[in-house]
């Protein structure tokens, strides 16, 4: 009998910051070193979902390439059967899925996506792309070819795994038992725990969660940043004038962020970093500890990162690849029956 599915992407541009660190990239390897036994986990490196957004596209290759052994310095375990790591594109199969799907799928639906609405909000409406507005379906691909029960996803990402459950019932009740669907969002919370959907927020605006596609860096912490200007932005981070040191995210959301990154980076429980802190009036002495945690964290993966061998990168992608796309092509080939394109 086949194992549950876990899989979950992260897109390829750009360098990650610690929000994608311990939000996405944490969890999931968490998840791959304690239950690969039970479960077949799925990490895919979203190359595809790059282009939705403007970026250097000279600059991709690298970004990948650094961000593949990211994943292997956070304690990817690639030696495990039950753990593949693959790029989206190098199976094509992403690609002729969306197509098909986004044939079932209502302009409609996806106009009422929160994220489209907020993100094409900022773009002049000449230059919003259909890469960003469909990007729900070509996510739904994305677990639906493999039998994804299970798909780790943010707060702000919820709204879509819910359109994938969508579409995957439609396509069922149309042309017989195709796709798994995922199950639903209050299930997968329970098997990821409470923390599922943990988003550190930006040090300049903590009102909004970091993010490594916004205009300024100034708020964000990178993997690959010197450590010395990392800890440079923790102590310009936005605080507030209250005067007294409390985890109020709501009222205090800069004071609230930091304790939280303290609680991370030192692994500390957040309890035990609240109770350390509550009450005290030096918002320089939190910021200097955040600093200070953040720098050596910092160094500690820097140098983790520097030992990650690009050859067992390398096989591990062309085993995990050529399985990937044995797996898709079978969930593809049933799709292309049932909509008449096969015999």
């Amino acid at each position: 009998m086949s194992k549950p599915v876990i899989l979950t992407g992260l897109r390829a541009n750009n360098d990650l910051h610690i929000g994608n660190y311990f939000g996405a990239l944490l969890p999931l390897v968490d998840m791959a070193t304690k239950r690969a036994d039970e479960y077949d986990v799925y990490l895919m490196l979203a190359d595809l979902h790059s282009f939705t957004t403007p970026i250097e596209h000279s600059e991709l290759q690298g970004q990948i390439k650094e961000n593949l052994k990211v994943y292997v310095a956070a304690g990817l375990p690639l030696d495990h059967q039950g753990v593949r790591l693959f790029r989206q594109s190098y199976v094509p199969a992403h690609s002729e899925l969306t197509w098909i799907l986004d044939c079932f799928t209502g302009m409609g639906e996806l106009s009422r996506m929160t994220q489209f609405k907020d993100k094409s909000s900022k773009i002049n409406e000449d230059r919003i792309n259909v890469g960003l507005f469909n990007y729900p379906v070509l996510m739904a691909c994305d677990y639906l070819l493999y039998g994804a029960s299970y798909v780790p996803v943010g707060d702000d990402q919820t709204q879509h795994l819910e359109f994938g459950r969508d579409i995957a019932s439609r396509i069922n009740n149309q042309f017989g038992e195709i796709f798994t669907v995922p199950k639903p969002v209050k299930e997968q919370h329970e098997l990821f725990g409470k923390d599922q959907g943990l988003r550190i927020k930006d040090l300049a605006d903590p009102s909004k969660k970091m993010s490594k596609s916004t205009e300024s860096e100034r708020g964000v912490i990178f993997l690959n940043e010197d450590p010395a200007q990392a800890a440079q932005k923790i102590m310009s981070a936005t605080t507030d004038s209250v005067g007294s040191i409390n985890f109020n995210p709501e009222n205090q959301p800069g004071i609230a962020n930091l304790l939280q990154i303290l609680s991370l980076l030192s692994g500390t429980p957040q309890e035990e970093t609240i109770s350390a802190w509550q009450g005290k009036s030096n918002y320089g002495e939190l910021k200097r500890a955040v600093a200070d945690a953040t720098s050596k964290f910092l160094g500690d993966f820097q140098a983790k990162l520097s030992t990650v061998s690009n050859d067992d990168i390398r096989r591990h992608l062309e085993s995990s690849e050529q399985a990937m796309n044995t797996q898709a092509n079978e969930t593809l080939l049933k799709v292309q029956q049932a909509v008449g394109l096969r015999a």
